[in-house]
């Protein structure tokens, strides 16, 4: 269960590994916690569209769909309301109702219904930073840790379901600054205009976060490529998601990574497989049912970088 802040997120992050597992035969579910309602156009040639214009929420939602298609994944809108980014100094408040502003408990509730209903092994979502300071990607990362936390106890939320606890659950962290140097490199050295400069730039006291599991999964950039561009309101063809040329993407980091956050199995540096360590199915979902476990591994016990 991959689980997002809005649509297009899941297919900018942790896309392919998502597609190399559908392939494997895996059930991948991907939460989106609200519907991207506050969003803006941000490909330049449809930024004066006035059907887009006309109901943005509505046209994300078919993107979304278009998306799920092309990676074969099951999605689930959790229901919440964009919260926007917002701009200025001093920054404005959040607008009531929105996601970032919901009680704790209440989108807890609401995810721990969903993940108890799937029934996931693994989850992922994003760090404590929100993978960048969106509020909503905050709030994501809030809510999954404690839905996560949650799930398992039969005492919480009783209301939502028979109990399940997720075995793992990982940070996306395919954005990392060791991934964009590469890149940028890569391109200099190519004689290519690089489009991370500014990015390395912002990115100068930056620590590098700890990668516990690389996943293989170069073969399904594609696939990622394509589930972008489904959400054509958000991506621009011509941006910078798409100047590293594929056979260099491939060549030179051929893998999607992720931090390891909290585990009832041991994790073992560096995995392959978000699901290493786990047993066969029925003893992965026995464990699952059991309910008390103890924690092997708790990486957000460590100060973040």
């Amino acid at each position: 269960m991959a689980v997002h802040a809005h649509p297009d997120d899941e297919s900018s992050k942790g896309a392919a590994t998502m597609a190399k597992y559908v392939a494997d035969g895996v059930e991948v579910l991907v939460v989106s916690c609200t519907g991207g309602e506050r969003g803006d156009v941000l490909n330049p040639a449809l930024k004066d569209d006035p059907e887009i214009l006309r109901d943005l929420p509505d046209v994300r939602r078919r993107e979304m769909a278009k998306a799920q298609e092309i990676l074969g994944v099951q999605h689930t809108w959790l229901g919440f309301v964009d919260s926007g980014l917002p701009e200025g100094d001093p920054l404005p408040p959040l607008p009531e109702g929105c996601f970032a502003l919901e009680p704790v408990e209440v989108s807890t509730e609401a995810l721990v219904r969903v993940v108890r209903e799937f029934r996931p092994h693994v989850m992922t979502t994003y760090d404590e930073n929100g993978g960048y300071p969106h509020p909503d990607h905050v709030m994501t990362h809030v809510v999954g840790m404690s839905a996560f936390r949650a799930a398992g106890d039969p005492a919480a939320y009783p209301h939502a379901g028979e109990a399940w606890q997720p075995l793992k659950i990982y940070y996306n962290q395919t954005l990392s600054k060791g991934r964009i140097l590469a890149f940028h490199d890569a391109m200099e050295q190519a004689g290519l205009e690089s489009p991370y400069g500014e990015w390395i730039a912002r990115w100068e006291d930056r620590g590098e976060r700890t990668i516990t599991t690389r996943i293989p999964c170069a073969e399904h950039f594609p696939t990622r490529d394509r589930a972008l561009l489904a959400h054509a309101t958000q991506i621009d063809p011509e941006g910078s998601w798409f100047m590293v040329p594929l056979e260099m993407q491939q060549e030179i980091w051929p893998t999607e990574d992720f931090e390891a956050a909290l585990s009832y199995v041991p994790v073992e540096p560096i995995e392959d497989c978000l699901f290493a360590g786990l047993a066969s199915l029925a003893e992965a979902d026995a464990l699952a049912r059991k309910g008390g476990l103890e924690l092997h591994y708790d990486g957000t016990s460590k100060d973040a970088s």
